[in-house]
């Protein structure tokens, strides 16, 4: 084997090598220097239609020269918060970017939220009937009603929870506690609401199944008692089977007497027909 030769080779191929990364170094110089250094931005995946929420299976991120970045662009999915929506319609590939989505709010409406199956219903609420107005979007409910279909005999009436583990919707107009508007200019009457402490609303919008939205109506128009929201936590989703409250449940030990007195009232009654 010639140790000259394969010396001579071996130094000529590292000065091309070194002569083909000095060329590429410059060549990446030039472009920074003329688009600016790459920066990461979340592109849409998938088309995306105008109000469509948007979520991780139709956005990811990708690394373009600095030029390329569009005014408001989202640098990672981290800035994007959950539950936002698209207010126009984002080609796949295209950046997201800060006025393109928004927040659920009047003006996008509650279908986007409203799951499949599903439908909104809105009651009328006091502040002694809904936790003091402290209830916010996304918090879960009971749903507590008083019955008395035997026309004001005592011992007949009846407390119940009728639903469980409801999901809140939205408070009056408000669907979000945060301001709803991202990259866009927000009214001033938006901003000085308080939303974490909002409670300017008369009335409570939930997401119940047909069934339910059924058994609600029915009690709102036909008992003319309105219903009691009682709040749970939110990592709480357990249905259990819960008695009725009648009036010897409070009386306790002294339920007895009061079974005595009825049962006297009522058979008089009958007697004197």
């Amino acid at each position: 084997m010639n140790t000259r030769a394969f010396t001579l080779a071996l130094i000529i191929s590292v000065f091309a090598m070194f002569m083909v990364y000095t060329y590429i170094e410059d060549r990446e110089n030039v472009l920074v220097e003329k688009y600016g250094k790459p920066v990461t931005v979340v592109v849409a995946k998938v088309d995306i239609k105008e109000l469509e929420l948007i979520d991780d299976s139709k956005v990811t991120v990708k690394s373009v020269p600095q030029t390329f970045a569009a005014p408001g662009h989202f640098k990672s999915m981290k800035d994007l918060d959950d539950g936002l929506i698209a207010t126009v319609p984002i080609l796949k590939d295209e950046q997201v970017t800060k006025p393109r989505v928004t927040f659920p709010g009047m003006r996008t409406g509650l279908a986007h939220t409203v799951s499949n199956g599903k439908r909104a219903v809105a009651i009328t609420i006091t502040e002694k009937q809904a936790v003091s107005k402290l209830l916010k979007p996304g918090d879960k409910v009971d749903i507590i009603a008083a019955i008395d279909y035997s026309a004001g005999r005592k011992d007949m009436q009846k407390v119940m929870t009728i639903l469980q583990d409801v999901h809140v919707l939205s408070t009056g107009m408000n669907m979000t506690n945060n301001i709803p508007l991202i990259g866009v200019k927000t009214p001033t009457v938006i901003r000085k609401m308080n939303l974490s402490t909002y409670s300017q609303y008369n009335t409570v919008t939930m997401e119940l199944d047909p069934y339910q939205v059924q058994k609600l109506v029915f009690l709102l128009t036909f008992t003319g008692i309105p219903p009691y929201l009682s709040l749970r936590a939110k990592s709480d989703n357990k249905v259990v089977r819960i008695k009725p409250t009648k009036i010897f449940d409070l009386l306790g030990e002294d339920a007895s007497e009061a079974k005595a007195f009825f049962s006297d009232k009522y058979s008089a009654k009958k007697g004197a027909r």
